[in-house]
Protein backbone atom coordinates (compact mmCIF):
# COMPACT_ATOMS: atom_id res chain seq x y z
CA UNK A 1 0.00 0.00 0.00
CA UNK A 2 1.49 3.74 -0.98
CA UNK A 3 1.60 6.03 2.09
CA UNK A 4 2.50 8.97 0.60
CA UNK A 5 -0.70 10.40 0.91
CA UNK A 6 -0.58 9.91 4.85
CA UNK A 7 2.84 11.23 5.04
CA UNK A 8 1.64 14.16 3.46
CA UNK A 9 -1.08 14.69 5.55
CA UNK A 10 0.90 14.29 8.65
CA UNK A 11 3.43 16.52 7.20
CA UNK A 12 0.13 19.36 6.52
CA UNK A 13 -0.80 18.06 10.16
CA UNK A 14 2.27 19.58 11.70
CA UNK A 15 2.01 22.87 9.38
CA UNK A 16 -1.23 23.14 10.87
CA UNK A 17 -2.69 23.52 7.45
CA UNK A 18 -5.30 20.24 7.54
CA UNK A 19 -8.72 20.47 7.62
CA UNK A 20 -11.63 18.95 10.20
CA UNK A 21 -11.72 15.61 7.63
CA UNK A 22 -8.41 15.20 6.74
CA UNK A 23 -7.32 14.97 10.37
CA UNK A 24 -10.28 12.60 11.31
CA UNK A 25 -8.69 10.48 8.38
CA UNK A 26 -5.39 10.40 10.45
CA UNK A 27 -7.16 9.33 13.27
CA UNK A 28 -8.75 6.47 11.45
CA UNK A 29 -5.85 5.39 10.29
CA UNK A 30 -3.64 5.02 13.29
CA UNK A 31 -6.18 3.30 14.77
CA UNK A 32 -5.59 0.17 12.27
CA UNK A 33 -3.59 -2.95 13.89
CA UNK A 34 -0.88 -2.88 10.97
CA UNK A 35 1.19 -0.10 10.79
CA UNK A 36 4.39 0.39 8.46
CA UNK A 37 7.07 0.73 10.60
CA UNK A 38 8.22 4.23 9.94
CA UNK A 39 4.54 5.67 10.84
CA UNK A 40 4.37 3.36 14.45
CA UNK A 41 6.43 6.41 16.69
CA UNK A 42 2.95 8.49 15.56
CA UNK A 43 0.40 5.96 16.52
CA UNK A 44 0.34 7.33 20.38
CA UNK A 45 0.09 10.36 19.81
CA UNK A 46 -3.34 9.96 17.51
CA UNK A 47 -4.37 7.43 19.58
CA UNK A 48 -4.06 9.84 23.09
CA UNK A 49 -5.90 12.28 20.94
CA UNK A 50 -9.06 9.79 20.17
CA UNK A 51 -8.87 9.35 23.98
CA UNK A 52 -9.09 12.67 25.02
CA UNK A 53 -11.90 13.72 23.19
CA UNK A 54 -13.94 10.45 25.14
CA UNK A 55 -12.92 12.38 28.19
CA UNK A 56 -15.92 14.72 29.33
CA UNK A 57 -17.03 17.36 32.40
CA UNK A 58 -18.50 15.49 35.13
CA UNK A 59 -22.50 16.23 35.84
CA UNK A 60 -21.66 18.70 38.79
CA UNK A 61 -18.67 20.53 36.79
CA UNK A 62 -21.07 23.97 36.32
CA UNK A 63 -22.30 24.02 39.51
CA UNK A 64 -18.97 23.81 40.93
CA UNK A 65 -17.52 26.72 38.85
CA UNK A 66 -20.98 29.46 39.96
CA UNK A 67 -19.36 28.16 43.60
CA UNK A 68 -16.11 29.24 42.73
CA UNK A 69 -17.27 32.56 40.90
CA UNK A 70 -19.61 33.85 43.44
CA UNK A 71 -17.34 33.60 46.67
CA UNK A 72 -17.69 36.47 48.77
CA UNK A 73 -15.10 38.92 47.99
CA UNK A 74 -13.35 39.45 51.64
CA UNK A 75 -12.40 43.09 52.16
CA UNK A 76 -8.82 44.38 53.99
CA UNK A 77 -9.04 44.76 57.66
CA UNK A 78 -8.50 48.65 58.28
CA UNK A 79 -5.80 49.40 60.37
CA UNK A 80 -4.93 52.61 62.67
CA UNK A 81 -2.37 55.21 62.64
CA UNK A 82 -1.35 54.09 66.03
CA UNK A 83 -1.10 50.40 65.09
CA UNK A 84 1.14 50.95 61.86
CA UNK A 85 3.33 52.93 64.28
CA UNK A 86 3.54 51.15 66.68
CA UNK A 87 7.07 48.83 66.18
CA UNK A 88 8.17 52.47 65.89
CA UNK A 89 6.63 54.34 69.56
CA UNK A 90 7.78 50.70 70.76
CA UNK A 91 11.97 51.18 69.61
CA UNK A 92 11.40 54.51 70.65
CA UNK A 93 10.06 53.79 74.01
CA UNK A 94 13.23 51.30 74.22
CA UNK A 95 15.53 53.97 73.20
CA UNK A 96 14.07 56.96 75.44
CA UNK A 97 14.67 53.70 78.26
CA UNK A 98 17.95 53.24 77.69
CA UNK A 99 18.95 56.87 77.36
CA UNK A 100 17.20 57.84 80.68
CA UNK A 101 19.02 54.59 82.29
CA UNK A 102 22.47 55.74 80.67
CA UNK A 103 21.91 59.42 82.17
CA UNK A 104 20.69 58.15 85.74
CA UNK A 105 24.33 56.04 85.60
CA UNK A 106 25.95 58.57 84.32
CA UNK A 107 25.19 60.93 86.96
CA UNK A 108 25.29 58.82 89.89
CA UNK A 109 29.02 58.05 88.96
CA UNK A 110 30.24 61.45 88.90
CA UNK A 111 31.11 63.32 92.38
CA UNK A 112 28.57 66.03 91.50
CA UNK A 113 28.32 68.12 95.00
CA UNK A 114 31.40 70.01 94.62
CA UNK A 115 31.31 71.29 90.96
CA UNK A 116 27.76 72.97 91.09
CA UNK A 117 28.33 74.81 94.57
CA UNK A 118 31.39 76.45 93.33
CA UNK A 119 29.64 77.58 90.21
CA UNK A 120 26.76 78.35 92.67
CA UNK A 121 29.16 80.05 94.77
CA UNK A 122 30.60 82.57 91.96
CA UNK A 123 27.19 83.32 90.74
CA UNK A 124 25.78 84.50 93.89
CA UNK A 125 29.02 86.61 94.28
CA UNK A 126 28.46 88.24 91.25
CA UNK A 127 24.91 89.23 91.79
CA UNK A 128 25.72 90.65 95.27
CA UNK A 129 28.59 92.56 93.86
CA UNK A 130 26.51 94.10 91.16
CA UNK A 131 23.65 94.88 93.33
CA UNK A 132 24.94 97.74 95.66
CA UNK A 133 22.17 96.93 98.41
CA UNK A 134 23.17 94.24 99.19
CA UNK A 135 27.27 94.38 98.76
CA UNK A 136 27.47 94.87 102.47
CA UNK A 137 26.38 91.33 103.40
CA UNK A 138 28.66 88.99 105.63
CA UNK A 139 29.32 87.39 102.63
CA UNK A 140 30.73 90.11 100.71
CA UNK A 141 32.84 91.48 103.03
CA UNK A 142 34.55 88.97 103.85
CA UNK A 143 35.12 88.42 100.20
CA UNK A 144 36.53 92.02 99.93
CA UNK A 145 38.79 91.47 103.06
CA UNK A 146 40.42 88.40 101.72
CA UNK A 147 40.82 89.41 98.27
CA UNK A 148 41.19 93.20 97.93
CA UNK A 149 42.13 93.81 101.82
CA UNK A 150 44.58 91.15 102.63
CA UNK A 151 47.35 92.86 100.73
CA UNK A 152 46.83 95.77 102.60
CA UNK A 153 46.34 94.54 105.99
CA UNK A 154 49.65 92.49 105.68
CA UNK A 155 51.66 95.92 104.86
CA UNK A 156 50.09 96.98 108.57
CA UNK A 157 51.39 94.13 110.05
CA UNK A 158 54.43 94.17 108.79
Amino acid sequence: MDYKYIEQLIDRYWECETTIEEEQILRTFFMQEKLPAHLLRYRAYFSYLKEAQKIGVSADFEERLRKEMERPVVQAKRIGLLYRFSPLLKAAAVLLLVFSMGSLVKHSMIDTTVEPMIGQVEDTIQEKIDQPQVAYQGDTLRLLKEDAVAPYLEKEID
